[in-house]
């Protein structure tokens, strides 16, 4: 069997689409691949099982202690395969999602199983599942194939989907440089509103890259309020084998928290921007506002600073997502909890990024960083300091399959943490990824720290832009005569080809015989 690239797969995926729309398309093909991963994996543990004379292949103890999804026979990619070319390829496909769930209870409420509905083309999706029988996965368990190829699906219908896509999808540049900048490595990690799960995967990788295990070390908690996103975050998860908690079921942060006594020791997230009606005026005494202030019911924006500061440990640090505007906006209350949350020396870190970064707005967009205690987190004392980088200009690359959004690149991510990393540990080097070691030094127009003095100075405004200036220009050194030199060697230059085009123009003029008029 050949190995079949998740380019081609998409290409070929999304013709077979027809006129189905993004949003619904995005279940079908999601819901299939998580198909296939949970059949492959059962299968290759089959066939270990098989091996050993003393055990039974088909008792499914034998998989619960692989910690393997049981799969049973009708549910399997296999038998689902010969159905391929079925009309009710739907209803097989339908009763092998049920009978999973149903084998498996942490999955239950978790699988799509509406593939027998009228609207699906029952030849494409059986066309579909052919596509998906050439996926190579090998023996090899690390090889990701089928998590490689979801994340890749999830990324291309974000796009696809424009601003609904944001719902479900933080870009990869952005959570990678989240992940990159708070390394987290050991304790809790939660994400109040964490869409597929992209933070939590990229912590995965963040542990195994550095050669260390994510069970024992990392414990996921997660919350999603949209119900549909809530189960393709638990099927994005299942097929890394990352084990979460991501609450009994799918409900608001604000009003249903679902790990109310949490403390994290890492929190990242990319709230939903500017949202307006979160039902804030039914929460005015809630603990949560209770020492920096109440969060005005027309804008969510600070009521999810004041969530993730609540849900911090006391040595946690928390890197998310917000708009521009929530660095200077100036309605009172959140003027007073921004003041009040740089007096208590909360926040380690602001960064303005690039535009473009995100299909789903055109608003600029910014990352801060939290800490709740600066003296005892495991680094140098930095209270009454911020860090202010802009990072506005910086590089940014095309993605293959869009021509407006932007991702940033390695070099940019290694940059930015590279600062934030220096700052935090002072004298010790930071080390960038080709080795290079950082001691921080203020740069104009990208980055300095700035002394609380200096914040009350600027009224509380939190705009990188406010406090880095701009890029000094390099200094002329070259002498005022060789410049003059140069300008006038320029102009005869540029006279004499303007003399030349009149002679041209005169003589073609004349060969035309408009010499006699």
């Amino acid at each position: 069997m050949a190995e079949l690239r998740k380019e081609d797969l998409w290409v070929m995926a999304d013709k077979l689409r027809n006129n189905m729309d993004s949003a619904e398309y995005k279940h079908v093909c999601l819901g299939l691949i998580f198909l296939k991963y949970i059949s492959d994996s059962f299968e290759r543990a089959y066939q270990e099982i098989r091996q050993d004379e003393y055990a039974d292949p088909e008792d499914r103890d034998e998989y619960l202690a692989k910690n393997v999804f049981w799969v049973p026979e009708e549910a399997r990619w296999e038998t689902i395969k010969t159905r391929a070319k079925d009309p009710t390829i739907g209803q097989v496909i339908d009763h092998a999602m049920d009978i999973i769930e149903k084998e498996n209870s942490s999955l239950r409420g978790v699988l799509p199983k509406d593939f027998a509905r009228a609207s699906l083309n029952k030849r494409s999706l059986g066309e579909l599942v052919d596509l998906l029988s050439e996926l190579e996965i090998g023996n090899d368990k690390n090889k990701d194939t089928l998590g490689s190829v979801y994340e890749y699906f999830l990324g291309k219908f974000a796009r696809a989907e424009g601003k609904l896509g944001g719902e479900f999808y933080t870009p990869r540049s952005v959570v990678e440089l989240i992940v990159a900048m708070i390394e987290p490595h050991d304790g809790r990690v939660y994400d109040p509103c964490c869409g597929s799960g992209g933070m939590f995967v990229q912590s995965k990788r963040f542990v195994e890259d550095r050669q260390g295990r994510l069970d024992g070390q990392l414990a996921i908690y997660g919350q999603e309020s949209n119900y549909n996103t809530w189960r393709l975050c638990r099927m994005n998860l299942a097929i890394r084998g990352i084990e979460a908690n991501l609450g009994q079921q799918n409900a608001d942060s604000f009003h249903n928290d679902q790990h109310k006594s949490l403390k994290a020791d890492y929190i990242m997230a990319n709230p939903p921007f500017n949202i307006s009606d979160w039902g804030g005026e039914r929460l005015m005494d809630d603990l949560r506002w209770s020492k920096y202030g109440i969060p005005p019911a027309g804008n969510a924006n600070y009521a999810w600073i004041l969530h993730m500061l609540y849900h911090l440990a006391p040595s946690g640090t928390a890197g998310f997502v917000l708009a521009n505007g929530s660095l200077s906006s100036s309605t009172i209350s959140e003027y007073n909890i921004r003041k009040n949350l740089v007096e208590d020396d909360k926040v380690d870190c602001i960064v303005t990024l690039p535009g473009k970064l995100f299909s789903t707005t055109s608003i600029p967009v910014c990352l801060w960083f939290i800490a709740r205690n600066k003296l005892k987190n495991g680094y140098r004392d930095r209270h009454k300091e911020i860090l202010f980088i802009d990072a506005r200009k910086m590089e940014t690359e095309p993605y293959e399959d869009s021509r407006t959004q932007r991702q940033l690149t390695a070099k940019t991510i290694d940059e930015i943490t590279a600062a934030y990393h220096s700052f935090r540990n002072h004298g010790e080097k930071a080390v960038k990824a080709d080795g290079t070691e950082v001691v921080y030094k203020d740069k104009p127009g990208f980055c300095k720290v700035a002394a609380l003095e200096e914040v009350r100075e600027k009224d509380y405004n939190l705009t990188p832009a406010s406090y880095v200036g701009v890029v000094p220009m390099e200094e002329d050194k070259e002498p005022f005569d060789v410049k003059m030199e140069k300008l006038t060697q320029n102009l005869f230059r540029i006279m004499k080809e303007s003399r030349d085009i009149d002679e041209e123009i005169i003589a073609s003029l004349g060969s035309m015989g408009w010499d006699r008029w």
